[in-house]
């Protein structure tokens, strides 16, 4: 697999950084931004064919984030995929409404996370 290009959005450093460097070892391409203005930004200049969105962001909300890359900023947008401590049903729908396409809860299963990427960029490619 060639790797994909993925933005990781997450406020706390310490695991954005951690998830980066598991991705860069399974091959993939990774960006980090910090807050939902930046990520915008990123996703609008490089993007990405994943985005692993957190969801209590500083500036605005990853539900947000998400609206805004599916309705104004791509032909074909990223795959989306929140990565939050938020697991509630109601969460889930949020994510579902916002054109989110899969709702993970933090802590993330490294290895799940590796087959789902996987999966993805068969089907990209």
């Amino acid at each position: 697999m060639s790797g994909l290009h993925i933005l990781i959005v997450d406020d706390r450093t310490d695991v954005a950084t951690s998830l980066a460097r598991l991705l860069v070892l399974y091959g993939h391409h990774v960006q980090l931004a910090s807050d939902g203005s930046s990520a915008i930004e990123r996703a609008r200049a490089d993007k990405p064919d994943v985005v692993l969105l957190d969801i209590d962001l500083p500036d605005m909300s990853g539900y947000d984030v998400a609206r805004c890359l599916r309705e104004h900023l791509f032909d074909k947008p990223p795959w989306i995929i929140a990565v939050t401590g938020y697991g509630h049903k109601s969460d889930r729908r949020c994510s579902q409404e916002a054109g989110i396409d899969m709702h993970l809860v933090k802590p993330v299963e490294p290895l799940r996370l590796r087959d789902m990427l996987s999966r993805f960029a068969k089907v990209i490619v």
